[in-house]
């Protein structure tokens, strides 16, 4: 059963219940977080004991916030492989290099982590009507996932995103606006609506439970290497739940004893045409601005102002790491050389990482002993 104590400010620290709807915090705006009691956990669980009944996300259920195991809306969601790609590295110089290919989840990407576990949470505390803004994945996800739990659910996203998006928001039965213009303005309107008619919103970082179905990647991470973390982690970085999440996840981690303190150097990469995160993190400011003019084909990379940068940012100062941009180019040639030298079709997010790698490489910020793992968030079939 799950532990869930409540949810809390990471800002101003104020602490919300966690037996009731919360979005994000009343008093600084901030996102919200889950938390849990890790100190009775750790009296009663055991790291070598874990269930074995599900790969997927609930068999940490003790961590995540759904209360009854009868209100889990699943699709068979996590438990994703880890692969040596060791020609790849063999390349680089690289002899760890790993991919955590996320695009053999449901619907296709690591989004299906996430609505798993806010369409349930939502669903348990009374919600029948959805709204999410979203680039494109997200919305299927959210589709799929109402669906499955008998929801309903709007989907607001740029008039330009991939085909293939609208075609299974439409499939699965989600009700589709498209908005003329990027992803915040998606977010603009579907804030809109959601003032107008009371809808429940998904969107990144607007209610607290999302990023609690992402952080399991960090769970599957720690426990694929015996519990000793690697020594980098390579992450494509649009609205940062992903490695908001991770971070999370091995501080959750190191409450209940199952790793030390040693942590990976988070870092997140961020296409040239699109870096507000990398922008910010070489002025070294806290605050990430808006890119205006954002531009890029990785779609779920076109996140002109991220609502939790103050998060991301953190997350990759407290873990000496860095915030990296890549070019359209690179992107293209990791994707093709993941695919013909490894065998692994990724989405175009992740073979940003391959690039970042190979530039991180060649600049000695990447050694040759260290224990690499590259994040491949989406199907690589969905972008073809």
């Amino acid at each position: 059963m799950s532990a869930l104590l409540g949810v809390g400010c990471p800002e101003c620290g104020k602490v919300y219940p966690g037996d009731r709807l919360q979005t994000i915090c009343l008093a600084c705006g901030s996102p919200l977080l889950a938390r849990y009691d890790t100190e009775s956990l750790r009296k009663r669980l055991d790291r070598d004991r874990l269930p074995a009944v599900s790969p997927g996300i609930w068999r940490w259920e003790e961590l995540l916030p759904v209360q009854n195991p009868g209100a889990r809306i699943s699709l068979g969601e996590g438990g994703t492989p880890l692969l040596h790609i060791s020609r790849l590295g063999a390349d680089l110089g690289l002899r760890a290099l790993f991919i955590k290919d996320e695009g053999v989840n449901p619907t296709g990407p690591f989004k299906a982590r996430g609505m798993a576990v806010a369409v349930s949470r939502a669903a348990e505390l009374g919600v029948r009507e959805l709204v999410v803004a979203s680039a494109g994945n997200a919305g299927g996800a959210a589709a799929a996932y109402a669906a499955r739990g008998g929801l309903k659910v709007h989907v607001f996203m740029p008039r330009d995103a991939p085909a293939v998006h609208a075609a299974e928001i439409n499939s699965t039965g989600g009700t589709l606006h498209t908005v003329d213009g990027l992803l915040d303005d998606a977010g603009r309107e579907a804030a809109r609506e959601r003032e107008a008619y009371g809808w429940f919103d998904l969107s990144t970082f607007k209610e607290p439970y999302r990023v609690e179905g992402k952080k399991t990647m960090g769970f599957e991470l720690a426990e694929a290497f015996g519990w000793d973390l690697p020594d980098v982690i390579i992450y494509p970085t649009g609205g940062g739940t992903g490695l908001v999440g991770m971070w999370k996840a091995f501080g959750e981690l190191e409450a209940l004893g199952w790793i030390e303190k040693k942590r990976p150097r988070m870092v997140a990469v961020q296409p040239k045409g699109c870096a507000p995160l990398v922008r910010a993190w070489r002025k070294g400011s806290d605050q990430v601005e808006r890119w205006e003019g954002a531009e890029t084909a990785a779609q779920g990379l076109r996140v002109p102002k991220p609502f939790a940068g103050r998060l991301m940012l953190r997350a990759l100062k407290e873990s000496q790491g860095r915030a990296v941009t890549v070019s359209e180019e690179g992107m293209v040639r990791a994707k093709a050389d993941l695919a013909q030298q490894e065998g692994v079709l990724v989405c175009l997010e992740g073979a940003a990482t391959l690039a970042a790698a190979r530039d991180l490489r060649s600049e000695g910020w990447l050694r040759p002993e260290e224990r690499v793992v590259l994040f491949n968030t989406g199907m690589g079939l969905k972008g073809l």
